[in-house]
């Protein structure tokens, strides 16, 4: 949880630098093009500039989510190597201004949103919002290994969101691109998790490479590789994709596959430098901002 400074710290002048590191800019870019592939897939047309003020509610509602995150775990990120120098734990940053910086992005994301669409893509964002802060952050990330599995509904919901802003209703394909997220999510963090389990066993964070091992990480990284192929692939004979789609998701899924076997069966030893987890965790990202263009490549350029 949030804590303060301690031993008559102080922290330095908020920099703009340091309120936008707390919106986790790296995370809100794939979170922004996922959601615009979702707007730009979606059928019919919307204006130019309630498409962009669309797109920009659900960033700055992304940002929102990272900076009360990184405000209620101040005092974890504080003991990891990878997130100490993050503004809140490196001092530049009291969390009183992180928690206001928050809500008030988090309430003009909404406001934005229902200014731009419709209401049924505010509660959408809402909805985001509110499960990756208090279902995630708060609840599942320090009480079960498991956090992430059912935290990643939080980073699916932005192509479900595109779309509903543009459409004003939900279908099979952003459902199918969410379930997709949903299950792209535990092979992507875990992979990161086994080279950086040392930061999170010195937090007390229960990741699976801390609680289950790395025998049992690696097996399910492998099984969750397989079935989010297979939700990869599926809305090309289901009918809701061409081709261009289709043969771009068997094509990235089987080396995301690949990838994962070689994560999946192998053991390490000391002084292992982790590599093909680095090259899976890599390539993890890659695949879903490629196969989210291929969606809207496939849309307006059918083969």
């Amino acid at each position: 949880m949030a804590q303060s400074l301690t031993h008559g710290e102080t922290a330095l002048p908020a920099d703009w630098r340091d309120l936008f590191a707390l919106t986790k800019p790296r995370v809100m870019s794939l979170v922004v093009f996922t959601a615009l592939c979702g707007l730009l897939a979606a059928p019919g047309e919307v204006h130019p500039v309630l498409a962009f003020s669309s797109i920009l509610a659900i960033a700055l509602g992304a940002g929102a989510s990272g900076a009360l995150n990184q405000w209620y775990e101040a005092g974890l990120d504080a003991k990891m190597k990878r997130t100490a120098g993050r503004p809140l734990p490196a001092g530049r940053l009291d969390p009183q201004t992180a928690l206001q910086f928050g809500v008030g992005l988090a309430a003009f994301s909404l406001f934005l949103m229902l200014f731009a669409s419709n209401w049924q893509a505010t509660l959408l964002l809402a909805a985001s919002i509110l499960f990756y802060v208090f279902v995630y952050t708060m609840w599942l990330k320090p009480r079960t290994p498991q956090n992430i599995v059912i935290g990643g509904a939080a980073g699916a919901f932005p192509p479900l969101i595109g779309w509903v802003a543009a459409t004003g209703s939900v279908a099979p394909l952003p459902v199918l691109l969410f379930l997709l997220i949903f299950l792209w999510t535990p092979p992507h963090f875990w992979a990161l998790a086994l080279f950086v389990r040392s930061d999170y066993a010195a937090a007390g964070i229960p990741m699976m490479p801390v609680v289950a091992g790395e025998t049992s990480t690696r097996r399910q990284i492998l099984f969750y590789a397989l079935i989010m192929a297979a939700a990869a692939i599926a809305p090309w004979p289901l009918g809701y994709t061409g081709a261009l789609y289709g043969w771009t998701a068997v094509v990235l899924s089987a080396v995301f596959v690949l990838l994962s076997i070689q994560v999946g069966t192998r053991t390490t030893g000391e002084g292992d430098t982790m590599q093909p987890e680095k090259r899976l965790f890599a390539y993890s990202i890659a695949y879903l901002f490629i196969l989210f263009g291929a969606v809207v490549a496939d849309h307006w350029w059918p083969l």
